[in-house]
């Protein structure tokens, strides 16, 4: 019997909507559960083939029995090294240079020293920092957010020099992203499944987070959505998640990849829609189910960089 555990946090509709919808689809072979840990021993299995992660970016335990799992042959859906390894300002780097329109972003130094450092650790960081270069370079209005976290938190939009300072001010030890605004007339977002299955869906970052998902339009009408599935695609092969959102903004007819480092993307019922809920979850069924009955190759190196291509054999 093939086990696969999902793995969640503070979610009420979207993991046992899951684990549902898996066991209903009637496989002999294949059971889903909630997953169920405590204190766990390096030299064992964890007991499930396939585990969905929804929560490890906010638990490191979690982060750690996952990265345990996969040493004994168990496959996770997202693959929690290069999750750990990812950060929003590589993801635009690496989409720039794959082609895909992204914004003009810098990544600032930290405002605040982080924990147990000190002056004497920043001696190869400028100072001052040449602020005209960065103003001239990314312009006003701008965004400014952390390279890594989500959820809007943290984040500033900021019309001028001034309105920029202050805000950087607040910032703390937080390691952030200066991103060109982009003045957009339609905004995508977009389940990514598999590296294979894309759902396009419009949406609206300005409005209150349960009105976001325009039901109601039709983005398979847009002439971009061709190129719109094409990139978001592109972006989650090359990063290796099987599981993730991609936001594109369009500004004078191009898509640009605002966001793609959301490997535990929003799947809330009541956020979301219904047609969108009964997308993802048959979408994540197939996937578990398949990754499941694929079976999975005894380890036998553990050279890091495999795992960073999502290869665990």
């Amino acid at each position: 019997m093939k086990r696969i555990g999902v793995l969640y946090g503070m979610e009420n509709t979207f993991p046992m909507a899951l684990v549902d919808r898996i066991n209903a689809r009637g496989h002999a072979d294949v059971v889903a559960e909630s997953l169920i840990t405590g204190a766990f021993r390096m030299d064992r299995p964890c007991g499930y083939d396939v585990i969905i992660d929804r929560i490890s970016h906010d638990i490191p335990f979690y982060r750690a029995y996952l990265k345990n799992a996969v040493l004994h042959g168990t496959k996770v859906i997202n693959n929690p090294f290069w999750w750990s390894a990812d950060d929003k300002f590589f993801n635009y780097a690496l989409g720039a240079q794959m082609g895909v329109a992204v914004p003009k972003t810098v990544m600032l130094p930290h405002h605040s020293h982080p924990p147990s450092t000190t002056v004497q650790s920043m001696r190869n960081l400028m100072y001052p920092l040449n602020w005209q270069e960065v103003y001239d370079y990314i312009g006003f209005p701008a965004f400014m957010k952390p390279h890594l976290g989500g959820g809007w938190r943290n984040v500033y939009k900021v019309n001028s020099p001034e309105e920029l300072l202050a805000a950087y001010n607040q910032t703390g030890d937080l390691g952030m992203v200066l991103q060109e605004c982009i003045d957009f007339t339609d905004y995508y977002r977009c389940y990514v499944i598999g590296r294979k299955k894309v759902h396009v869906m419009a949406y609206d970052p300005r409005l209150p987070h349960e009105q976001r998902y325009v039901t109601e339009a039709d983005p398979t009408r847009s002439p971009l959505y061709s190129r719109i599935v094409e990139d978001a695609l592109k972006l989650c092969r090359a990063l290796g998640y099987d599981m993730n959102t991609v936001e594109f903004a369009v500004r004078d007819g191009i898509p640009y990849a605002i966001d793609y480092l959301n490997p535990a993307p929003d799947a809330d019922r009541h956020s979301v829609g219904e047609a969108n809920f009964e997308w993802i979850l048959n979408a994540m069924a197939d996937l578990a189910i398949q990754t499941a009955e694929s079976g999975a190759a005894p380890q036998t190196e553990y050279h890091w960089g495999r795992y960073l291509a999502g290869d665990s054999r």
